[in-house]
């Protein structure tokens, strides 16, 4: 026995040694780490101007985040009911060409596609033209700011939108969201900050958190230009970001985008009021941010950085939606989309009986209805379809708060159909018993066609008449 014990020993020795080494490689391997992350920490390799907005020399400093911001250039395809890719609502749904008839979003409605594109999407959209207010670039690029710095903000929203097209040539990037000598975040744009004052809040004193939805909260809104003489723009939030509390701003103004020219009906237009469907939903309430979801970390060596390849997290479940829910991709992929689809159908039945409101109202004026007897229709339509809106225009079909937008979709579906009931007595007591049938409106173009007359003889009675 007693001649044994050398080897094992040496055995405890050769163990210990290896152990050594191990924790040692260890040590090592964390020190290297926290060089690394040390490093990109205080990797400003050169000053980044004031207000520059090219965000290749911002990528000079900050490659990881330039090289995953590129990739908003990129087509990932599109999801089933969002995505990257590009999507055509109108052809999608001719019906949606009956709702928007003689405003813009009746011409050209399409898909946000990646940050990248912002630039080359608003120049290239049919909405835009010599008509077109400043005002429409303010989310579109960092060379924004600088613009309303040298012309003041009031001037800017009074400018015209094609003028400027020589001088906004980056798109959604860096200096939109951050500062350029801390790299912290800020908010570079007036109408959130203004919002913010108006409500009684201080925006400065916001979390780092809450920071990172709030400076997606800059464009992912709903807001209006003030008149047509100042374009100036504004978030309608002084009653609150809920549907009921918007309307309310509203109508306290006495506000309307245009008249519509089927119905005659004074419209309201909401554009994708995200932030505020968000703030209704569980992951506001549970402290989770736009960006944790939609801009999820990632790792590369000791340095963990924010995937700055704004997409759905669908297309990026690992590093999105499975950092808190520990199912299979398939599993949440399948949640998602089953809640999306019970979505689209109820927003579908609420786009059919508005579009059908639509054609009834303008049935009965057709058959010598007065304005004063279809008031009361068209204002319960002007309802219905803004509801509808606040829906429709929010991206992610629903998910981002589902029983939020299920409540205010049923509250436009049964809108229209009170709408419809009205209008349809109206038509009977003029002698019109039948039910009106619907036109061939199964494709943009029949939709398009279908519009145009009713559209041209709006804008020929507000033309003056011209004098013998």
């Amino acid at each position: 026995m007693n001649e044994k014990r050398p080897f094992f020993g040496w055995l405890i020795f050769v163990v210990c040694a290896l152990g050594m080494f191990a924790l040692g490689l260890l040590a090592a391997s964390i020190s290297e780490r926290r060089n690394e992350s040390v490093q990109a920490r205080l990797q400003f390799m050169e000053p980044i101007a004031d207000f520059e907005a090219d965000n290749a020399k911002w990528g000079r400093s900050f490659p990881r985040e330039y090289n995953s911001w590129e990739l908003t250039k990129t087509d990932n395809g599109n999801t089933r009911h969002g995505g990257s890719g590009f999507r055509d609502y109108l052809a999608e749904d001719p019906r949606i060409v009956i709702l928007f008839a003689g405003f813009a979003f009746g011409k050209d409605y399409n898909q946000a596609r990646g940050h990248y594109w912002a630039v080359h999407d608003v120049t290239t959209t049919k909405r835009v033209n010599d008509k077109t207010a400043a005002t429409c670039w303010t989310c579109k690029s960092p060379d924004v700011p600088r613009l309303m710095k040298r012309t003041g903000l009031a001037n800017f929203y009074k400018g015209k939108f094609m003028p400027l097209k020589d001088e906004v040539k980056n798109p959604i990037g860096c200096a939109d969201c951050h500062n350029n000598k801390t790299m912290a975040l800020q908010i570079s744009r007036p109408a959130l900050k203004e919002a913010f004052q108006r409500m009684g809040k201080d925006i400065g004193k916001v979390s780092h958190q809450e920071m990172r939805s709030l400076v997606c909260a800059q464009c992912h809104v709903t807001y209006y230009f003030k008149d047509k003489k100042t374009n100036y723009l504004v978030f309608p939030w002084d009653d609150g970001l809920g549907a009921e509390d918007i309307e309310k701003y509203f109508e306290r103004l006495d506000f309307s985008e245009w008249v519509h020219p089927i119905s005659g009906v004074r419209m309201l237009k909401t554009r994708h009021p995200d932030y505020e469907i968000y703030t209704k939903g569980i992951h506001a309430y549970r402290g989770v941010s736009c960006a944790d979801c939609h801009m999820p970390y990632k790792s590369e060596g000791g340095i963990k950085y924010t995937d700055h390849q704004v997409q759905s997290p669908l297309l990026n479940v690992a590093n999105s939606c499975q950092v808190c829910h520990r199912w299979s991709e398939k599993e949440i992929v399948s949640r998602v989309e089953s809640m999306q689809d019970k979505h689209k159908e109820i927003l579908s039945r609420a786009t059919e009986a508005i579009a059908r409101a639509h054609l009834e109202i303008g049935d009965a004026a057709k058959h010598g209805a007065t304005d004063q007897e279809l008031q009361r229709a068209r204002q319960t339509l002007r309802r219905a379809q803004f509801y509808w809106d606040y829906v429709a225009s929010n991206n992610g079909m629903g998910f981002h708060a589902p029983q939020e937008t299920a409540r205010v979709l049923d509250k436009a579906l049964n809108l229209a159909m009170e709408c419809r009931l009205e209008a349809n007595r109206i038509r009977a007591r003029h002698g019109v018993l039948e039910p009106l049938e619907m036109p061939d409106i199964s494709t943009k173009e029949k939709a398009l066609a279908f519009a145009k007359p009713y559209i041209d003889a709006a804008k020929a009675k507000e033309k003056p008449t011209p004098k013998p």
